[in-house]
């Protein structure tokens, strides 16, 4: 009968710290695998296996694509590269964004519960906003373990805190109890998983197949929700909508994926970036006007005409500034 020998950990802001508290107390006969996403700049190099593998006394490493799965081994998504599970290996992908973010937590806890079931034990530590939560609903659907750090205890409790709000948990833990519980966790044994619905199977294909970066037609975005009138803050292409439990979720055409809180701070991103081009837009054509000004005789109804456009511009710039500034 199988093990839980699959564990998938989700960290951001903090997450370095904590998942050094971590590994640290795990032993080098640990059965089972191991594989982290941290979010991280996509453009700096990454010294998590490193760290990792100095801390503790399991091997460490970004994985390539294909790489087979070893147990008693940590594997850690490269910067801007999804990382994703397959029966007996990983796949290292550029794929679409999910939440803003490449890697993904979600995506890696989503892959992990369609190919392996009840078999995998998600973590959720330290970090900002929603990333996980989505994820970790998947692993529990498919009889998977949920865990997270005690949001009291996380530097960032934001994720932690999400997933308690929308998943089943069944351990909230501090950092120091996380590697005790997880040696008695990966020494169960589990029963087949849970029946899907022909819609849910066709739903987390087709979601796999879009994070592999899989560009054919079947693939589209547009097939695993219900259309809505929403647009993707990335590509500015529809988006569907997906239910989970209490989560709403969102997938555009091209693959993008959002939470509804992360949807919203795109969003709220997007209005800003418009205001300030409008605010750019304005000054420059004060300066425009101002120059062409410069040239006529004081008096003039040419002159009375573009000082009005000025005036008019300045209000117009005073009506914006406090939106994106404050004062």
């Amino acid at each position: 009968m199988a093990k839980r020998d699959i564990i998938v950990i989700g960290a951001s802001a903090g997450g370095v710290y904590a998942l050094k508290e971590l590994v640290m107390a795990l032993p080098a006969s640990f059965p089972a695998s191991i594989f982290v996403v941290l979010h991280k700049s996509a453009t700096e190099p990454s010294y998590l296996p490193q760290i990792l593998s100095q801390a503790g006394q399991l091997p460490a490493d970004h994985p390539e694509d294909g790489t087979s799965i070893q147990s008693g081994h940590i594997y850690i998504a490269p910067p801007d590269r999804h990382l994703l599970l397959e029966p007996g290996r990983v796949l290292v992908r550029k794929g679409p964004k999910e939440n803003r973010f490449r890697p993904s937590i979600d995506a890696l806890f989503r892959s992990a519960a369609y190919t392996y079931g009840p078999r995998v034990i998600g973590v959720v530590l330290t970090g900002m906003l929603d990333d996980g939560t989505s994820g970790m609903w998947s692993i529990k659907r498919l009889g998977g373990i949920s865990i997270i750090q005690d949001p009291g205890e996380a530097l960032y409790p934001s994720m932690p805190e999400s997933v308690r709000q929308h998943v089943a948990v069944d351990h909230c833990v501090r950092l120091a109890q996380l590697p005790v519980l997880l040696a008695e966790l990966v020494q169960e044994s589990v029963e087949q998983g849970l029946t899907l619905s022909e819609g849910e199977v066709t739903r987390m294909a087709t979601e796999m197949k879009i994070m592999e970066g899989d560009k054919s037609g079947e693939m589209d975005g547009m097939n695993v929700g219900e259309l809505s009138s929403l647009t993707c803050p990335e590509c500015h292409g529809t988006l569907a909508r997906i239910e989970e439990g209490t989560l709403t979720r969102y997938r555009c055409h091209t693959g993008h994926g959002f939470s509804a809180k992360t949807l919203l701070s795109g969003i709220q991103e997007s209005v800003e970036d418009s205001v300030w081009n409008a605010i750019r837009a304005l000054e420059e054509a004060i300066m425009l006007l101002e120059q062409t000004a410069k040239g006529l005789e004081r008096g003039s109804i040419s002159l009375d005409d573009y000082q009005s456009q000025i005036d008019q511009a300045q209000a117009q710039l005073a009506l914006l500034r406090p939106l994106v500034t404050g004062r």
